[in-house]
């Protein structure tokens, strides 16, 4: 997500409508880069929380209550001894550039009045909090920057405070329409024309820029790029949160961007709280991701080990196919026992077993008897047969666990919750690919994770399940044995039940569960996937298998292409 000049201007007036004119009342910095300041403004408790960070700068309202370090931290007590008691009497954005500043009025150590600023420049890795005096000169800052990090712009204290180096953009704000034409006059190339108004404007961001020239497909471009700025002007913002298909956020914009499915955008009353449950969420999932490294690591490396063995033992099994020719050999050198010179290293002799009764060639140990040839041939015969049984024995098992490992990475990827990882843990550490840690074994154990359950177009509750554990319980114990069952044919994927309740399914209602099937499986980016259904009466668990793995019959196919517009429409319960 880029939080550019448009979504921070939509910040902006936020801040402006409800802590403006209100008084500082605590100031907390719970993390390095991260500041929250309590507000009190219009007969209401507000919370700001200022971010610095290098991933998600930031600036907005919040009700998130982190826990503080019983020290403050320098930049904090030094905001406190400045700011606590003062009031915001202005905010503003210059410029249109990614930089918030919030001018408050305090009294100094003397009791006379006097205003700082409170500077937050949102600029990626750049990004900083800066407190500056009356006078322009830096009281501190949340990252200082000496000349080793920066030799073009230094932040420390007693320095005058200057602004990031200017990129002599312009302000898409004050752009007259009768000079639009002139200045988006680009080449009809889509990535040129949204790359001239990034290069040519300030504050805009990519996906902004594409937004742009999208809306310009149907009308001029300067036409939509003035209609666009003239909703920004105007103060007329419905900020919206976009979700993937999977419900996970991908971005916030500070209106609908029709680019994207509208379906997939969320409308916010605060720009706030969109921020709030975006970053939430996020800091969630890159928790998720740094949980799940391993695992992926682990899965990965016995996957290719698994393969690497595979390749072997498909070879022996070519190897020992001779069996059989190892056998006639022996059998025609018994039945010819007395024609055969001692010394030869090879003899013909006739194939009684082949209807035309060709002539084979055999080759012998010269150093051997032609009955001790013989019983050489019987001897490969049955150590290749006895290999054969086994090789066979251990492919279907290299199979199977390159299946397993397959499905548990699809799992992996389904994953939104800290429980549906630790079942996954759990389960790899039974099968033996993992070893948990004493103190993991002794943990309090996290409530059972729940599959998704969404509802068809026609009232059925469809089930589809996140990994093997879930896989098992809903269709082992949770499916009544005439529900529905759906699974890929030899995909990894998802169990899904439909909930039938002794009705026949309606059409659509079974497409729809095979598409979820599909969308839910390895094949998620295929066209004609091949999803199998039957009764659940007809699927059992072999003994001994590995868990998520059935076995099924008195079942039918059908070929379906994952369709997110039909898994949006649907009714997702959770």
């Amino acid at each position: 997500m880029a939080l550019d000049g448009v979504l921070l201007n939509c910040i902006l007036e936020e801040l402006k409508d409800t802590i403006l004119g209100g008084r500082i009342d605590k100031i907390h910095q719970p993390e390095k880069d991260e500041i929250h300041i309590g507000i009190r403004a219009k007969n209401q408790n507000h919370r700001l929380l200022i971010s610095a960070s290098a991933n998600y700068p930031r600036i907005h309202l919040t009700e998130l209550q982190k826990s503080n370090p019983v020290t403050p931290p320098v930049f904090c007590m030094v905001l406190r001894k400045h700011l606590m008691g003062g009031r915001i009497i202005n905010i503003e954005q210059p410029g249109f550039e990614r930089i918030i500043i919030l001018y408050i009025e305090s009294r100094d150590e003397l009791g006379d009045l006097s205003t700082k600023r409170l500077i937050i420049e949102i600029m990626g890795r750049h990004s900083n909090i800066i407190l500056v005096d009356d006078k322009d000169f830096i009281i501190d800052s949340v990252k200082r920057i000496t000349e080793e990090i920066s030799r073009v712009r230094q932040v420390l204290p007693g320095n005058p405070y200057l602004f990031p180096p200017s990129q002599n953009k312009h302000n898409p704000l004050l752009q007259e329409p009768s000079k639009l034409d002139e200045i988006l006059n680009t080449d009809k190339d889509t990535k040129k024309a949204a790359r001239a108004i990034q290069n040519y404007f300030i504050g805009i961001s990519r996906v902004t820029a594409k937004e742009i020239v999208h809306r310009g497909e149907k009308s001029s471009l300067s036409k939509a790029f003035y209609n666009f700025f003239e909703r920004v002007r105007s103060k007329d913002f419905d900020p919206v949160l976009l979700k993937d298909e999977a419900g996970r956020p991908i971005d916030i914009f500070p209106f609908p961007y029709y680019q994207y499915d509208i379906k997939l955008q969320k409308s916010f009353e605060s720009v706030s709280l969109a921020l709030e449950i975006f970053f939430h969420t996020r800091d969630k999932m890159d928790r998720m991701r740094q949980r799940t490294a391993h695992l992926f690591k682990v899965l990965n490396t016995n996957l290719e080990r698994a393969q690497k063995k595979l390749g072997i033992l498909m070879d022996e099994y070519n190897k020992a196919q001779n069996a059989d020719k190892y056998r006639l050999y022996g059998e025609l050198l018994t039945a010819n026992l007395y024609q055969i010179p001692k010394g030869t290293e090879k003899v013909e002799l006739v194939n009684y077993y082949d209807p035309n009764e060709g002539i084979i060639e055999i080759p012998l140990d010269k150093n051997k008897t032609p009955n001790q040839n013989a019983q050489a041939y019987f001897k490969k015969y049955n150590k290749a047969k006895n290999a054969l049984i086994m090789i066979d024995k251990q492919l279907k098992e290299t199979q199977n666990e390159i299946q397993y490992l397959d499905s548990q990475l699809d799992n992996l990827n389904k994953c939104t919750e800290e429980s549906e990882i630790g079942e996954i843990r759990q389960e790899l550490a039974q099968e033996g690919y993992i070893r948990l840690r004493s103190e993991r074994k002794r943990s309090k154990k996290l409530a059972p994770s729940k599959p998704y359950h969404f509802l068809s177009s026609d009232g059925f509750h469809i089930y589809v399940g996140k990994n093997n554990t879930q896989n098992d319980r809903l269709t082992l114990k949770t499916a009544e044995p005439e529900d529905l069952w759906l699974h890929t044919k030899e995909i990894p994927g998802s169990h899904v039940i439909v909930k039938t309740k002794g009705k026949d399914l309606p059409k659509q209602t079974l497409l729809e569960a095979g598409i979820l099937a599909a969308y839910f499986s390895k094949a998620k980016n295929s066209t004609k996937v091949p999803v199998d259904y039957c009764s659940r009466k007809n699927v059992r668990k072999p003994s001994g298998a590995k868990p998520g793995m059935v076995i099924y019959e008195n079942y039918q196919t059908m070929y379906v292409t994952p369709d997110e517009s039909i898994i949006n429409n649907l009714k997702k319960i959770n």
